[in-house]
């Protein structure tokens, strides 16, 4: 039997290109011997794991997508569209894949935020513990057109990062990610708790920097982000990362309290 419910199943083109972008640069994806991605919780069209196959085969020509819906009826339209390279079936958090493959990476988008924020922990449990060694699961949320991204990468370990993807132009302060946020973290945007507070700073030094904007906005944003670094918040990535509008910390730097 299936794991989980069937969500709104809303999508659209490009609505995902953010953290497409980033698991194309995973190592795990990058150095696995079986490049299998899977794409939990793809909505009611196959755009977004064909999307993510497109956008993933640059780095990875041999690279396989399945993905997986809770709902039947949304696996027989999208199996439509079925190409070489992407498939789809019916399942959820316990990721049913044939022959004892298990993925290098889950994508699992917009898929918990109609969880209970107690029932997180038990489904990353779930899906990280069918990935190959050394792989990870990317579990987030987004707006309904992609500008407003945040996500964690989750391994065997259990959460490493947090990332937030922003489309810089007209951007009038980075906590408008607050309002998708992983569930896991939604409900702990108060004072007192960890990503109140770096949201708070994150907005600091945006206003601080504002006189950057005369630059474009992606000199705003990488100022900001040597600003954070400098305040001792533990930023990681390089400024090639930071120009494309994002920002990741280490996990503890935001873990709920």
């Amino acid at each position: 039997m299936a794991e989980g419910r069937v969500t709104r199943g809303t999508t659209g083109t490009n609505r995902l290109r953010r953290v497409d972008r980033w698991i194309a640069t995973l190592p795990a994806l990058r150095r696995a011997t079986d490049p299998l991605v899977v794409d939990l919780g793809y909505g009611a069209s196959a755009t977004t794991p064909l999307e993510l196959y497109s956008r993933l085969a640059r780095v990875r020509p041999d690279v396989e997508v399945i993905g997986i819906e809770i709902e039947p009826e949304r696996v027989r339209v999208a199996s439509l569209s079925a190409i070489p390279g992407v498939s789809f079936r019916v399942g959820g958090f316990e990721i049913p894949l044939r022959d004892g493959r298990r993925p290098t990476v889950i994508r699992a988008f917009n898929v918990l935020r109609q969880y209970d924020e107690s029932e997180v922990a038990a489904a990353w449990d779930r899906m990280v513990a069918r990935l190959q060694p050394g792989g990870v699961l990317i579990e987030g949320t987004c707006n309904e057109v992609g500008r407003v991204c945040s996500w964690v990468d989750v391994t065997a370990d259990g959460p490493q990062a947090f990332t937030v993807s922003l489309r810089l132009a007209d951007l009038d302060k980075p906590s408008i990610v607050a309002e998708r946020l992983p569930k896991v973290l939604i409900h702990r945007n108060v004072p007192g708790e960890r990503i109140h507070e770096f949201l708070l700073a994150l907005d600091r030094q945006w206003a601080v920097h504002a006189p950057l904007s005369t630059y474009g906005p992606s000199q705003r944003w990488m100022a900001s982000v040597e600003g954070m670094k400098a305040a001792g918040w533990p930023v990681r990535g390089s400024r090639a990362r930071w120009k494309l509008g994002e920002l990741t910390v280490d996990w503890a730097a935001v873990a709920p309290l």
